[in-house]
């Protein structure tokens, strides 16, 4: 991956890709990458690997299969951004095709019935079930109620690695990425109501599937 040496020099399209008032400076890069142009490439990788890396490793549970997934997800990037047509922000188009390769990827370790112990990525927030927000994130106040902090973010996440890849992927966007129903629509191809509907169903499966784990109900 880049050198992160020099991130503050870089130009700002992270966030929600890039500002309005910079569209052209984005169109530039573009046609940067479609060039081959290897800074423009590095530059996109210090961008975007942090975010890419965190999504693949929240979707997939493993470490070492988010390590892999991300260096296949920048070359495909690399391979195809000359067929992007800039009909969504860089930002949706490298979520789409993260999303898209993670899950071809689920399913192949699906077949392969893979146990192998999930190493999942700690958020900074933790707290006690009952503070919990969004189940996912909260704050512990005393340090001696950190380790059950701990405790309950793990649980979480192994809650949020058991539920079926389509209602993962929409609750991981929305929820943890803090994605819109719009970004998340044009990322998975799905109408903003299926995007509503299954998200719904996500949060009930994942708020009931912590609550039998943990022997507690959230408030």
């Amino acid at each position: 991956m880049a050198d992160r040496r020099d991130v503050a020099a870089l130009p700002v399209y992270l966030g929600g890709g890039v500002a309005d008032s910079d569209e052209q400076s984005e169109r530039k890069f573009i046609e940067r990458l479609a060039r081959r142009d290897e800074r423009a490439f590095n530059e996109l990788v210090e961008l975007y690997e942090a975010r890419v890396f965190r999504l693949l490793l929240r979707m997939l549970g493993r470490r070492d299969e988010a390590e892999d997934m991300a260096q296949e997800v920048f070359v495909q990037i690399f391979k195809a951004v000359g067929t992007f047509r800039g009909d969504s922000k860089l930002s949706t188009w490298i979520y789409r095709v993260s999303v898209n390769l993670c899950k071809n990827r689920m399913k192949y370790l699906s077949r392969r019935h893979s146990d192998g112990e999930d190493e999942l990525e700690p958020v900074a927030e933790r707290a006690t079930l009952d503070e919990a927000k969004g189940v996912t994130f909260g704050d512990v106040a005393q340090p001696d109620r950190m380790v059950e902090g701990y405790q309950i973010e793990r649980v979480v996440q192994r809650c949020i690695a058991e539920l079926d890849p389509d209602f993962r992927e929409v609750l991981i966007l929305r929820d943890l990425e803090d994605l819109s129903y719009e970004e998340i629509s044009e990322i998975t191809s799905l109408a903003d109501g299926t995007v509503k509907s299954r998200l719904h169903r996500a949060r009930s499966m994942l708020k009931a599937n912590v609550e039998r784990k943990m022997g507690e109900k959230i408030r």
